[in-house]
């Protein structure tokens, strides 16, 4: 049965299945090419008549996971131009105010889309949410910056979705009054920027930040260099126009050379610590207008005082990098000794620290607990940290996600990304590559009814989190809040240069 809604753009048509109204494709700013492209996001044109919005769009240009990733993160499109869409689920159409929820894809700031079977909202709409994905532009297309004032389009394309949710989600059956963002990996860092942002004030209510904090962005002098180098590969001026004049297929050759070259001669002088550090060459960036200043800094100066925010990770985050292609297995004692100086950590210590943490852990193990903490677990306790402290008017809760996936003989563990399904409770839609064939769904009942009273009403089930306590909800097999004391580990990270938890820029 079809279904219609009229957005301030024009008229819509979706459909309604098993009592959810589901709208998939609807454009929410112009298609970013032609005079669009490398630009900031454009309004969309009014339309009369009535558009289909039954399929996904196509999602921004990215070049395709590698294998094996490829198969643990199936994607459901292809790439196209008209890719700044979003897609919505509601049980009720009309004026229901039902609590929002808009979900943030990640994908390392260089891929990602909305289309994942994992992210499908239905079950959201069926415990009154109105659920909404959206797609944004990654990679150069979304981050690339130049000396000319344009950053971070990327960013500029969720609040642009965000803005979009205002005028229009009521039509849909939502509260514009209480909308929660969400999102994992780049998604949940783009939700530590969002709270930080200017530009976003007022677009939402609460946010729920997964395996992401707000530490993940670059100086104006790093993103340069980066625009600078792209320019050079491609043999055109370092200027927007002269970039954007070049094929999307020849822009992403000049990318894998970039990435290439940053893995295998990580030069300081050429790229910039920070960017030798993360190994990402697309960031959010420090540009003084879109992100004024350091989001953690921002936040914890009261950027979002008034935002109830829940933050999480994994027990064993990078895991999903290491354990697939079997890097784990190629990691030295020299290997790893290195990480550790890259990452501005005393050797000694740190190694002895991990490894009473880690008593049977192989130098792999050991790379992947600590750059699980670099990337995911550090900032992720400093967001909360922050945020709690200023949280006058609203609430900071923690979790963490210890269910270990039995794939890869168990090799896994709770690793990046692995909670998703349990979060939209899709186990029907998302293969089986990381959950195995009996995923406990208990744990997914627990686990989504918690985001979902979290949207309602800023409390999910669990006591608030704060610097003392540091309440913390440990979902397993059996659940449980646990207290999380300060450890040896995490003293070590807070007196490196090179840590989120410091400011090193």
């Amino acid at each position: 049965m079809s279904a219609t809604v009229k957005t301030q753009q024009g008229k819509v048509q979706g459909r309604l299945c098993d009592g959810v109204h589901v709208f998939k494709g609807i454009t929410y700013a112009a298609a970013p090419f032609g005079v669009n492209r490398l630009r900031p996001p454009q309004p969309v044109a009014h339309w009369s008549g009535l558009r289909d919005a039954l399929t996904y769009g196509p999602k921004c240009p990215q070049l395709p996971y590698p294998p094996p990733w490829d198969v643990l993160l199936p994607e459901l499109v292809g790439t196209g131009e008209d890719c700044l869409t979003l897609n919505v689920w509601s049980s009720s159409l009309g004026s229901a105010k039902q609590p929002v929820m808009v979900w943030i894809p990640g994908g390392a700031f260089e891929k990602g889309t909305a289309a994942m079977a994992a992210y499908d909202g239905r079950q959201f709409a069926r415990d009154g949410i109105v659920c909404v994905t959206m797609n944004y532009r990654v990679g150069a297309e979304g981050f690339l910056s130049l000396d000319d004032g344009i950053a971070n389009l990327g960013l500029l394309d969720q609040v642009a979705a965000l803005e979009w949710v205002q005028q229009n989600i009521a039509a849909f059956g939502g509260d514009p009054g209480n909308v929660t963002i969400f999102g994992e990996s780049a998604g949940g860092m783009s939700v530590g920027m969002l709270l930080s942002m200017p530009r976003a004030k007022g677009l939402f209510r609460r946010a729920i930040a997964q395996s992401g904090g707000a530490h993940q962005v670059i100086s104006a002098e790093t993103a340069l260099r980066v625009g600078r180098r792209v320019a050079e590969t491609l043999g055109v001026a370092a200027t927007r126009e002269a970039i954007a004049a070049v094929p999307v297929e020849r822009l992403f050759k000049a990318q894998v050379v970039l990435k290439t070259e940053l893995a295998t001669h990580p030069d300081m002088e050429r790229w910039g610590r920070e960017m030798v550090v993360s190994q990402m060459l697309w960031q959010p960036v420090v540009d003084g207008t879109v992100i004024p200043a350091q989001p953690i800094d921002l936040i914890a100066g009261g950027a979002s005082a008034d935002i109830d925010l829940m933050v999480g990770s994994t027990t064993d985050e990078w895991r999903f990098f290491l354990v697939p292609g079997n890097a784990i297995e190629q990691i030295t004692t020299e290997i790893l000794a290195a990480a550790v100086v890259a990452y501005g950590l005393p050797v000694n210590a740190t190694l002895a620290a991990y490894r009473a943490a880690h008593p049977d852990a192989s130098p792999g193990d050991l790379l992947a607990a600590i750059q699980g903490d670099w990337y995911v677990r550090v900032p992720v306790l400093r967001l909360a940290d922050a945020h709690a402290k200023i949280a006058t008017t609203s609430s900071t809760h923690m979790y963490e996600f210890a269910w270990p996936s039995p794939m890869y003989n168990g090799r896994l563990g709770a690793c990046h990304s692995l909670e998703v399904p349990f979060v939209f409770d899709t186990f029907s839609n998302a293969t089986e590559p990381l959950l195995g064939s009996a995923p406990p769904q208990q744990l997914a009942d627990i686990m989504h009814a918690a985001w979902v009273a979290f949207a309602a009403t800023g409390n999910c089930g669990w006591p608030t989190y704060d610097s003392e306590t540091r309440a913390t909800m440990r979902f397993d097999t059996n659940s449980e809040v646990v207290r999380v004391s300060r450890s040896a580990i995490q003293m070590l990270w807070e007196n490196s240069l090179a840590s989120p938890m410091a400011n090193p820029r």
